[in-house]
């Protein structure tokens, strides 16, 4: 994955707000995933495409954290969403 990859939410896809952590469901799949705070507003960013890049800048702008720990921080969920088939690489 690099600063330009280029990521957005799969259709088919529930999320909901349960006391400030975001749960998500695959309806093709059934299954659930609490994505957390966190990974609930990196969910939020995901809903338009966003680069790496965007959205690291993005969230260090709304956490007190530096670039490259945000990036160290959220390349493993992006990873794993990517993996799960929750998101998709475009161009």
């Amino acid at each position: 994955m690099t600063d330009t990859t280029v990521l957005s939410r799969r259709a088919g896809l529930m999320t909901a707000d349960m006391n400030g952590s975001a749960v998500m469901m695959d309806i093709m799949t059934g299954k659930y995933y609490n994505l957390g705070e966190i990974g609930g507003r990196i969910w939020e960013l995901l809903e338009e495409p966003v680069s790496v890049a965007a959205l690291v800048r993005k969230l260090t702008d709304e956490y007190d954290v530096s670039a490259a720990q945000c990036r160290a921080d959220i390349e493993p969920f992006l990873n794993t969403l990517l993996e799960r088939g929750l998101v998709e690489e475009n161009g």
